[in-house]
């Protein structure tokens, strides 16, 4: 399984959502210091870059905008496939972390296709952590742009995070280059539903959903998930990367097969 971002030469994720969370409980801190002594305060670089300003109305720069296709608290529930589907494949993933993009180029495909066959359906929570661990604002840019996606259609957010994710357009976790807005606009013109399309540019420039985007990063620090990619089935672990796969870190198709036919009896 990979620790965070990477499943070598890294320290433990547990150490790192440890010392996350504390640094996130003294700016909590601050804010309600500030707020309780009627200060108008600007709370910067929250989660790689979000701006936040807060007053004493409680109002923010930019106010907490849904894409559709959401539901649950804040937005943060998003499901792709079946939604009466009876099992659920709840996915946990970082847009710069480099072992979910090597699962997603080789089990991807696999893994769509068993929600489109209503075997399962798909729910993602994304997190935001490399951009503080390696520096940047990447993971948190290109999470708002995946909002923005959503917004146009559940197939524009699956294409586009099917772009985000392949071999030809993912980078270092190191290159922060999902905080440019040329870039991520490269991949999305590559999913035919946002080819130029001006609506979701605007809404990436303008940054519409960035609260949502911090709103997401925030569910997933509490889901108590320690390393991406993770997988649970029906909220049981599915592992699907790291030290059980020494061959190529992430878990086969085939092998991905076997487990889904376990758990949930052979495709028909």
């Amino acid at each position: 399984m990979s620790s965070k971002n990477s499943w070598e030469n890294k320290a433990s994720a547990r150490e790192r959502l440890k010392a996350e969370r504390e640094r996130q409980a003294k700016r909590d801190k601050l804010r309600r210091q500030l707020i309780a002594g009627g200060a108008i305060v600007a709370a910067l670089a929250i989660a790689g870059g979000v701006a936040v300003a807060v007053s004493q109305s409680g109002g923010s720069s930019k106010p907490l905008v849904l894409p559709a296709n959401t539901s649950g608290p804040n937005g943060t529930t998003v499901v792709y496939g079946n939604k009466n589907a009876a099992h659920t494949l709840s996915l946990y993933e970082d847009p710069r972390c480099p072992v979910c993009a090597m699962f997603e180029q080789a089990d991807g495909k696999d893994v769509l296709q068993g929600a489109q066959d209503s075997r399962y359906k798909i729910q993602y929570t994304f997190g935001t952590f490399i951009d503080k661990n390696d520096g940047g604002s990447g993971s948190m840019h290109a999470l708002s742009a995946l909002g923005a996606a959503l917004n146009v259609s559940p197939d524009a957010f699956i294409k586009f995070h099917t772009a985000l994710y392949s071999q030809a357009n993912h980078p270092d976790e190191t290159q922060d280059k999902f905080s440019d807005n040329s870039y991520l606009f490269k991949i999305s013109d590559q999913v035919p539903e946002l080819k130029g399309n001006a609506a979701f540019q605007k809404a990436v420039k303008d940054g519409t959903y960035d609260a949502w985007a911090q709103k997401m990063s925030d569910s997933f620090n509490s889901s108590g998930v320690q390393a991406t990619p993770t997988a649970k089935l029906d909220g049981k672990d599915l592992p699907v990367a790291g030290s059980n796969f020494p061959q190529t870190g992430v878990i086969t198709p085939a092998q991905l097969a076997a487990a889904f036919d376990k758990a949930l009896g052979p495709k028909k």
